[in-house]
């Protein structure tokens, strides 16, 4: 046997060798991935971390009530309408619809809460720090100060009625960055990519602020999380 035909002989061999097996083919065909579950996020701060600015108790509550039952919803939801996809009938795909709101309301809400939580820090650890870099540029240039941007940001939170969110979002075609309004829990999603959110709903501040929401709105300040929001800016 010549040289060219033992080499032949010998790839061959060992492509033979690396390539899956039938059956190992044919197992991973028929491998069945489970989805994961949300789960709620732990806090990298305690709950009394943020006080004089938010009470440990409205943290307690906000995180492990309010936040928990985000999480729990959405995955039921999401349960049901795996469920109901399972059939094309008449009845299945009307669940399916009804339930696309609930998901998103919950799902939003998820993604809201996992966000601001890292949208805070104690003062021990920065929080309230001035912005610095890209961020601090972009705020002065389209703001014409921090002081200026916060009083702007606040005139949208003291405009949401009812229930909401208000976010320094970035767009992602152009890259500059705006603050926008969300009804309840509505995420940013699709041209907008969120920067920094601040909660607009009663269970954020009522226990302490009661309805002097604008000292929340003010309050908060103290402990946001600048570095965060540096993060996030592209």
């Amino acid at each position: 046997m010549n040289s060219t035909l033992l080499r032949t002989t010998a790839v061959r061999s060992a492509l033979r060798a690396a390539a899956p097996s039938a059956s190992k083919r044919a197992g991973l065909a028929g491998t069945t991935f489970v989805r994961g579950k949300a789960t709620l996020p732990d806090l990298p701060y305690d709950y009394g971390a943020l006080e004089p600015a938010i009470s440990g108790k409205i943290m307690e509550l906000h995180h492990k009530n309010h936040h928990n039952t985000y999480v729990t919803s959405y995955n039921n939801f999401i349960t049901q309408l795996e469920e109901a996809q399972a059939s094309s009938s008449i009845e299945a795909i009307q669940k399916q619809i009804a339930l696309k709101p609930l998901i998103n309301f919950h799902g939003g809400g998820h993604i809201n809460h996992s966000l601001f939580w890292e949208n805070l820090a104690p003062t021990s650890q920065g929080g309230g720090e001035p912005p610095t870099g890209k961020l601090a540029s972009v705020i002065n240039e389209s703001y014409g100060s921090l002081d200026a941007f916060k009083e702007k940001f606040n005139t949208a939170l003291a405009g949401i009625q009812g229930s909401g969110w208000a976010w320094l979002v970035q767009d992602v075609q152009t890259g500059a960055v705006g603050i926008r309004t969300y009804a309840n829990q509505d995420p940013v999603v699709g041209q907008f990519r969120p920067i920094l959110g601040i909660d607009a709903w009663e269970h954020a501040y009522y226990l302490q602020y009661q309805n002097r929401k604008a000292e929340y709105f003010k309050a908060i300040w103290d402990v946001v999380n600048w570095k965060t929001a540096e993060q996030r800016l592209k």
